[in-house]
């Protein structure tokens, strides 16, 4: 494969670098790709120096696969110029994921709905592709009613500015601020910019894109998303009424199998999800699983995961290897060969 990483200078790009190197996937020529404030920088991916370059060139050598996480205003002008070359893109911006004409995809969940003709296809939200990898089996089983999801986010889901205000704070040290104000030793009810009806981006995120995944409008999301000062990993609180009962230990067990998920719930012994534990992992873990006891067939569940790695970077390149195993790339024979 000849794979482009769009914005390959940014904190996914890098760890979009690394997963791609850890999963050995089959790259024949690897194109490096940033805004032009970056061309010429150095990267270094298998021991091997790569110069940036810019995204003219880039469609120019006419990749054929191209992941992007350079922000929605870059993707919305460049990726359709890369799939008129025959690039087959993936978005991690939230630029396509509400767009009818494209699939929306967490590989364990819905990737069999890719076809050879999917050009562009989206990337979900970081905190979106953790919920949803959970919900999936339970509403499969129970079927949901309604989704109320509280999240605990990482200050690396804004990027390298908003750590380093964080870090800067922890060190007592003035520099530029990404938040309205301090994040250290603080939590800030605001992720992304507010919209009219009074949420935020994120929230809507959260709550309009499991439907899109689970192709299902029957059950309905809301969600109040929060700035944690954590480095890297989302965590969330989920409380999931379904039509049906549920057996706790079923859910567990349920859980237990869903591949991509790890179940690290036993109070007896304080074993719970943790940001800290999650970080650099490509699971999902849950835990904290227990009936809500105000209301009937109502489950509460703690889900985290790694933004920067599932929640963006290892499904991309997940996705990727969808494409290419079962060859909905072009010169994917020839990879094989």
């Amino acid at each position: 494969m000849k794979v482009a990483v769009v914005g390959a200078t940014g904190m996914v790009g890098e760890v979009m670098l690394k997963v791609l190197e850890e999963r050995n996937f089959p790259i024949s020529e690897l194109l490096l790709v940033a805004s032009e404030r970056s061309v010429g920088k150095k990267l270094s991916y298998k021991n091997t120096e790569y110069t940036v370059i810019g995204l003219d060139d880039a469609v120019t050598a006419q990749p054929d696969i191209a992941i992007f996480s350079a922000g929605g205003d870059t993707s919305l002008e460049w990726a359709p110029k890369f799939a008129e070359v025959g690039t087959t893109v993936i978005d991690n911006s939230s630029a396509w994921r509400m767009d009818p004409s494209k699939k929306l995809v967490v590989p364990e969940i819905n990737a069999k709905e890719l076809t050879v003709d999917d050009k562009i296809i989206a990337n979900p939200n970081c905190s979106t592709i953790q919920m949803v990898l959970a919900l999936d089996p339970l509403h499969k089983k129970y079927q949901m009613k309604r989704v109320v999801v509280s999240t605990y986010q990482s200050v690396s889901g804004t990027g390298v500015k908003a750590v380093q205000q964080m870090e800067n704070e922890a060190a007592g040290i003035e520099g530029e601020m990404a938040y309205p104000y301090p994040i250290n030793r603080n939590a800030l009810p605001h992720c992304d910019v507010f919209l009219e009806n009074g949420y935020t981006k994120e929230e809507m995120k959260l709550a309009r894109e499991p439907q899109k995944i689970l192709d299902d409008r029957t059950f309905s999301v809301t969600a109040t998303a929060v700035r944690i000062p954590t480095a890297g990993g989302h965590s969330e609180s989920v409380n999931v009424e379904f039509h049906n009962d549920f057996d706790l230990a079923e859910v567990r067990q349920l859980l237990s199998e869903t591949p991509g998920i790890v179940v690290q719930d036993n109070p007896d012994t304080n074993t719970y999800p943790m940001p800290a534990f999650a970080n650099g992992k490509d699971d999902v873990f849950v835990g904290r699983i227990r009936r809500d006891e105000t209301q009937p067939n109502t489950l509460n569940m703690w889900i985290v995961a790694d933004n920067l790695r599932k929640g963006a970077a290892t499904n991309a390149v997940q996705i990727a290897e969808y494409l290419v195993e079962n060859k909905l790339v072009s010169n994917t024979s020839e990879a094989v060969s």
